[in-house]
C-alpha cells in the first residue's frame, strides 16, 4: 500500500460545532455554529454527512452516517482564545497559555500618538466597530482630510481603512507594517489588518485587497518542522498571513472566496508534491458569521459541500484530507464576535480506516503531531499523534 505523500489540511474557518465546557468564561451562552446553520433550509452538506461529520460527539441533529466514509473527532481548544491566530497556531502545535491582547475602549492615547507620529497623519475613530459600518460613519472625513480610519473588534485586531483614492493600496500595506513594527510586546495584537475600500458615500465597499500583517508565532511549528526537512508546505487563502510566512514554501495567495480556494486546490491536485497544502477557507467566518446571517452561512456551506465532492473525486491514492475550523462564529448569537466552540475533524484517504470514531481530542495540537508523524519528522508539541488509530495497516516508520 503507498504511503501518505501529500495532505490537505482544510479549515472551514469558524465552523464550531458546540460550545467548549469553558464558553461561559469567553462570554458564550451555549453556542453552537453548526447547529444554527443546519436549521436553515439553505443547508445541504451530503458529502460531509457520508464522511462522518453528524457522526462527531456531542452532535445531536443532522443525519448520521451508518457506515461513514471517514474517520472523525470532536477537538477541543487547550489555547486561552477564540480568534483565527490561535487557532490556527494550535493547529500547527502551538498552544497559547495567555490571550492576544483586544481593546474593547480603543487603544491607548500613548499608541496612537506613536501611529499618528510614524504614519504622518492623523487617526480617526480608534473603536471597536463593523468593519462596513466604520467606513460608512468615518469614510467621508477620511476623503477630505486622508486621516486613516483605525478600528479594533472583539478579536485581536488592529485594523486600518482607507479609500483607494485616497491612499493606494500598497501605501496602505506600508502603514500596516509599520503599525506591525509598533504594536509588539505588551500590545502585540495578532493582526493589523489592511482594509482598502471604494466608491462612493454612502455606498461605500471593501475590496477583496485585504491584507493581514500576523504576529510571528512564539515557536516553530509543524510547518518549520516540515519545510527544514524538504517537504512542500503550501498555504491557500490566508495561511502566509496568519503565520506570518513563517514556515511556508509556498502560497497560492489570499482567495477572492470559498470558491477560489477550492479552485487552487483542484490545480494544485495536478500537481506532483510531497508535503502539506493548508487552506484557509474564510468566508464562513467574515462574509456571514460575523455578520450573523445563518442563511448565507448555511448557503455557503451548502456550495463547499458540492466543491468538496470534486476534490474528493479526483484524490489520489497516497492523497489525505483534513477539514477541521479554528474556533466558532455563531450567526445566531448575540453579538458578532467569534464564539468558543469544540471544532470538528473529519480524516479522509485511500490509506485510512473509515468510520474510526476518536471521540473528544484535547487539543487542536493533535493535527500537528499525527502530521509530523505522517512525514516523519521531528517536532516537539504537546498535542499527541493519533496516526495509528486510523491508518490502514499502520507499522512504526523506519
Amino acid at each position: 500500500m503507498e504511503k501518505i505523500n501529500r495532505v490537505f489540511l482544510i479549515v472551514l474557518d469558524s465552523v464550531g460545532i458546540g460550545g467548549a465546557s469553558d464558553a461561559k468564561a469567553f462570554g458564550d451562552d451555549n453556542p453552537n455554529t453548526l447547529k444554527s446553520i443546519a436549521a436553515s433550509k439553505k443547508f445541504r452538506t451530503p458529502n460531509l454527512a457520508r464522511l462522518g461529520l453528524f457522526n462527531i460527539d456531542g452532535i445531536d441533529f443532522g443525519r448520521r452516517e451508518e457506515n461513514p466514509c471517514g474517520s472523525f473527532a470532536r477537538v477541543r481548544e487547550a489555547s486561552v482564545g477564540k480568534d483565527t491566530t490561535i487557532g490556527h497556531w494550535e493547529i500547527a502545535g502551538i498552544i497559547s497559555e495567555r490571550p492576544l491582547p483586544t481593546y474593547p475602549e480603543g487603544f491607548p492615547p500613548d499608541v496612537i500618538a506613536e501611529l499618528e507620529k510614524s504614519f504622518g497623519r492623523k487617526i480617526l475613530c480608534n473603536k471597536p466597530y463593523s468593519g462596513t459600518q466604520v467606513i460608512h460613519d468615518f469614510g467621508r472625513e477620511h476623503e477630505a482630510t486622508g486621516a486613516l480610519i483605525v478600528y479594533t473588534s472583539a478579536d485581536s485586531v488592529l485594523q486600518i481603512a482607507a479609500h483607494e483614492k485616497i491612499i493606494p493600496v500598497e501605501e496602505l500595506y506600508n502603514f500596516c507594517r509599520t503599525a506591525r513594527k509598533i504594536m509588539q510586546g505588551v500590545h502585540g495584537v495578532g493582526r493589523i489588518i489592511a482594509r482598502p475600500f471604494v466608491g462612493e458615500f454612502p455606498n461605500y465597499e471593501r475590496t477583496p485587497l485585504r491584507h493581514d500583517f500576523s504576529l510571528t508565532p512564539p515557536a516553530d511549528t509543524v510547518l518549520d518542522a516540515l519545510q527544514k526537512k524538504g517537504f512542500a508546505t503550501i498555504g491557500v487563502g490566508k495561511i502566509q498571513d496568519i503565520f506570518a510566512g513563517q514556515g511556508i514554501s509556498r502560497s497560492l495567495g489570499v482567495n477572492v472566496d470559498n470558491s477560489d480556494g477550492m479552485n487552487k486546490i483542484l490545480r494544485l491536485m495536478d500537481e506532483d508534491f510531497r508535503g502539506l497544502c493548508f487552506v484557509n477557507l474564510v468566508d464562513f467566518d467574515m462574509k456571514f458569521g460575523h455578520r450573523r446571517d445563518v442563511d448565507g452561512y448555511a448557503q455557503a456551506m451548502t456550495t463547499f459541500d458540492a466543491e468538496l465532492g470534486e476534490f474528493l473525486r479526483r484524490m489520489r491514492a497516497d492523497d489525505l484530507l483534513m477539514i477541521t475550523a479554528d474556533h466558532g462564529c455563531d450567526p445566531a448569537a448575540k453579538g458578532t464576535d467569534h464564539t468558543r466552540e469544540n471544532v470538528p475533524l473529519i480524516i479522509h484517504g485511500a490509506r485510512i480506516k473509515a468510520g474510526v470514531n476518536l471521540g473528544t481530542l484535547s487539543t487542536f495540537a493533535d493535527i500537528a503531531a499525527t502530521l509530523a508523524e505522517i512525514f516523519n519528522v521531528s517536532f516537539e508539541t504537546h498535542g499527541r499523534n493519533f496516526l495509528n488509530l486510523i491508518e490502514m495497516h499502520w507499522k512504526a516508520r523506519p
